[in-house]
């Protein structure tokens, strides 16, 4: 099974256990102040994956590593395409 597979069943099972709590008939419902808290969930989850989500690209972005080696690498491949594309009438 694919990640995406595993998130979409993960998602799935959660989903149909807050609907099955959320939409009981009147006489399996549970308790009001577990109905009010329970309601707004789903809006509360994604609230929180959303702060999860930019807290992390924060995170990876602040601690990115710079390849010194790779950057020197790129730069000579560039002067050689700028070499052979002068060598061959190209202006830039």
């Amino acid at each position: 099974m694919t990640k995406l597979g595993q998130w979409l069943c993960g998602f799935t099972l959660l989903g149909s256990a807050w609907a099955v709590l959320a939409l009981a008939p009147p006489g399996l419902q549970p308790p009001a102040p577990y109905r009010q808290a329970l309601l707004p969930l789903p809006v509360y989850l994604l609230v929180a994956f959303g702060c999860y989500s930019l807290a992390t690209v924060g995170y990876r972005l602040a601690t990115f590593n710079d390849c010194e080696e790779a950057a020197a690498e790129l730069q000579e491949h560039i002067s050689a395409a700028r070499a052979d594309l002068r060598r061959r009438g190209l202006r830039f």
